[in-house]
């Protein structure tokens, strides 16, 4: 098996002059359950090499084992920092493709040609497509074959509107990601703040939030081993 994952090259959270990037858990515990159960995993994002970490996603209470796992290993850290360009691959030779969150997503994968192409061809070749907390977001542009939204009718979660007004950054994102899965047509749901929650509607995946992020790959998984 073989997996893409699509990291964010965004490092500014609007004009806050703070940094973002992508969730360090939101990388980390979804490569380990891919890794682990013996799938290669390749790294790509809009601009190669090393993208951005969201500075805060590495503080000591947001960091888990698996994040400090992450840290420690030095082929994990040589794949992240060589990610390919976004723009030069296809959903050819893989298997599925995973998008992690952290707030940077909103502002490059969000409005990139080339990943909402990706998307839509991965669909296309009946393949699936799992993204998490903010992530989904990067599906505000992708259409389905018939021209309509792509998540228009589906089942989908991502970072909630109570969430982002936890974080204090409702008016510092470009859009709010549970009003863009609606307005598109998308059949939203979600549980308490923090929870891990995931949605399973066909090929897509979604989850809400960092917490969810593991859980969503091992959904994932799931849907091979059924076969």
């Amino acid at each position: 098996m073989k997996i893409l994952m699509v990291l964010t090259s965004h490092d500014q959270l609007g004009d806050t002059g703070r940094k973002t990037g992508f969730w360090l858990e939101e990388l980390a515990a979804p490569y380990y359950v891919f890794k682990d159960a013996g799938a290669e995993i390749v790294l790509a994002s809009p601009r190669g090499g090393r993208p951005p970490l969201d500075p805060k996603s590495n503080e000591p209470g947001f960091q888990t084992d698996l994040t400090r796992r992450f840290e420690a290993d030095s082929e994990a850290n040589a794949v992240l920092s060589n990610t390919v360009r976004l723009d030069g691959v296809t959903h050819e030779g893989f298997d599925a493709v995973f998008y992690p969150g952290g707030h940077g997503p909103l502002w490059d994968l969000a409005e990139d040609p080339a990943s909402v192409r990706l998307i839509q061809n991965t669909f296309k070749a009946g393949k699936p497509v799992t993204l998490v907390c903010h992530a989904p977001g990067v599906l505000r542009h992708v259409k389905a074959p018939d021209g309509k939204p792509l998540v228009e009718g589906k089942a989908v979660t991502g970072f909630t509107n109570t969430e982002e007004e936890a974080v204090g950054l409702t008016q510092v994102v470009p859009f709010l990601v549970e009003d863009a899965l609606k307005r598109n047509g998308g059949a939203f749901s979600k549980a308490g703040d923090w929870e891990p929650y995931v949605v399973a509607d066909g090929l897509l995946i979604t989850g809400q939030n960092p917490a969810s992020s593991g859980p969503a790959a091992e959904r994932l998984l799931a849907l091979f081993r059924k076969g």
